[in-house]
């Protein structure tokens, strides 16, 4: 069964946090899928991931770029894996459970990444939470630390 993970950011924003992410993830093997609740911000990411770091960035793409079959990170707005993603990233609260339903999207792993900073990200994330508990998965809650790093809380 898919684990679910969910990920409280309080110290640092997504921007800091999803490169390590993804870095991790594709060193496993894993591709990956990063779901977004607007295209604009979508549009952000995009840009971010290929200028996060001077000595690095991160391959990716969107449906609109072609061959989103062969993308090691995929970005959408929608519920789709043509990437074949193992592990499938939800950003800013959105919307889970269809993705999660989809036939043929199953993942060894799903985390959500919300800003507890962030009224609307907090709500959203518990009543996710809720539903994924609800539907018989498996979920973690982890929270960041005074050092940034991750520490397990239930």
């Amino acid at each position: 069964m898919t684990e679910i993970w969910f990920y409280h950011l309080q110290r640092q924003p997504l921007e800091s946090v999803l490169p390590n992410l993804l870095e991790k993830s594709l060193e496993k093997g894993w591709r990956v899928a990063v779901q977004a609740r607007s295209e604009e911000r979508l549009d952000a990411l995009d840009s971010w991931l290929w200028t996060y770091s001077d000595e690095s960035f991160l391959a990716h793409g969107r449906a609109r770029d072609g061959d989103s079959g062969m993308q090691p990170v995929y970005l959408t707005a929608g519920i789709e894996n043509p990437n074949g993603a193992a592990l499938r990233l939800f950003v800013e609260g959105a919307e889970m459970p269809p993705a999660l339903a989809e036939a043929g999207a199953p993942y060894a792993r799903v985390v959500v990444l919300f800003d507890g900073n962030v009224a609307e990200e907090l709500a959203l994330a518990r009543a996710q939470w809720k539903e994924v508990l609800v539907q018989g998965f498996s979920a973690t809650y982890w929270q960041q630390n005074e050092s940034g790093r991750w520490e397990k809380k239930s």
